[in-house]
């Protein structure tokens, strides 16, 4: 069948396009895209060649909302009309017969899911919007991280980095009871933190970090998220954590080797973690819960809202480094 999709090329040009997808197999369930979240992090390091899932052109996109339209008929559990939610659509190519690597492709008009892959789709729950839901992966993510490294109740956090994923560890630090303290370069993103609940907030670009920090926490924070994903953030990151304390690889720092000063981490005898994913179903089911209950404001971080026919200018606009306004952005392709 024909759909549209969001596609990127070796040159890093984004274009919408005319694509075509298999017809649904028995296993498969065909889904009408209506919002496909934007992850910045993730996507344009699959964009920009730092790792890679396959060759160009891409379409990227790894978390959508939409509507059932067909269901194979070894499926269960989903019936044309269900609300979904899924993270996939692996397979398509353009009208001329190249080959399109779906990375994994929802941001598309419609996708083609598998609904037994780990990266497949589940029901979704009253009492959450469509918006506010396609950008269900980066909250989990952040809450697998927090759930792995265990930060307990009065213990001090520090979150560097407060993109999606950095601010989904803010969201889910603060439930637990913690001192939540985030940190980012930019103002707007220090503000979404605020209003998640984060209970102090540092200037990476006008404060000394460390300094202020250890004015909330002397000794350092007991747990550091490194959330941004930046080999050079790592040193200061690791050195805000305090002896026998716990630090989190929470970012994807590409394909290649990472350095850093081994005397600092093993001095402090400090214990690392390397979460990966998004938790898979449990994690994803318990963001959209909290979604759905009023326990997750996600919708502050939603700063963008576009049509298919603008997302390309979008793309473009963040792969040039030229939107620091955006947080969350949202595709509306109904």
């Amino acid at each position: 069948m024909q759909a549209r999709a969001l596609l990127c090329d070796e040159q890093q040009s984004f274009s919408l396009e005319d694509v075509i997808l298999p017809d649904p197999g028995p296993q498969h369930v065909l889904v009408k895209t209506h919002c496909s979240g934007v992850s910045i992090g993730t996507e344009f390091a699959l964009i920009q060649n730092k790792i890679s899932w396959g060759p160009y052109p891409l379409c990227t996109g790894y978390q959508g909302v939409g509507v059932v339209e067909q269901v194979g008929e070894q499926v269960e559990g989903f019936r044309v009309g269900d609300a979904v939610y899924f993270r996939d659509s692996k397979v398509m190519e353009l009208t001329d017969g190249t080959k399109v690597s779906a990375v994994t492709g929802t941001h598309s008009s419609h996708a083609l899911v598998d609904p037994k892959n780990t990266h497949g789709i589940a029901l979704l729950p009253a009492g959450v919007t469509e918006e506010v839901a396609s950008l269900y992966v980066m909250p989990a993510v952040g809450l697998y991280g927090v759930d792995m490294a265990n930060p307990r109740m009065g213990e001090t956090v520090a979150v560097f980095g407060a993109g999606m994923i950095g601010l989904g560890v803010v969201a889910a630090c603060v439930t637990r009871g913690c001192v939540v303290v985030a940190i980012d370069l930019e103002e707007n993103r220090l503000e979404v933190a605020r209003k998640l609940g984060a209970d102090h907030t540092i200037s990476g670009g006008t404060q000394n970090v460390e300094a202020e920090l250890r004015k909330l926490a002397p000794q350092g924070a007991d747990v550091v998220f490194e959330s941004t994903g930046i080999p050079a953030c790592l040193d200061p990151a690791i050195a805000l954590c305090k002896p026998l304390g716990k630090f989190v690889w929470q970012g994807n720092y590409g394909a290649d080797p990472v350095s850093l000063h081994f005397l600092t981490p093993h001095g402090k005898r400090l214990q690392m973690f390397f979460p990966c994913d998004d938790g898979m179903a449990p994690c994803r089911r318990a963001v959209m819960r909290n979604m759905a209950l009023g326990a997750l404001k996600w919708e502050h971080c939603i700063t963008h809202r576009v049509t298919p026919e603008e997302s390309p200018a979008l793309f473009d606009r963040i792969n040039k480094g030229q939107a620091k306004d955006v947080i969350g952005a949202v595709i509306q392709w109904a």
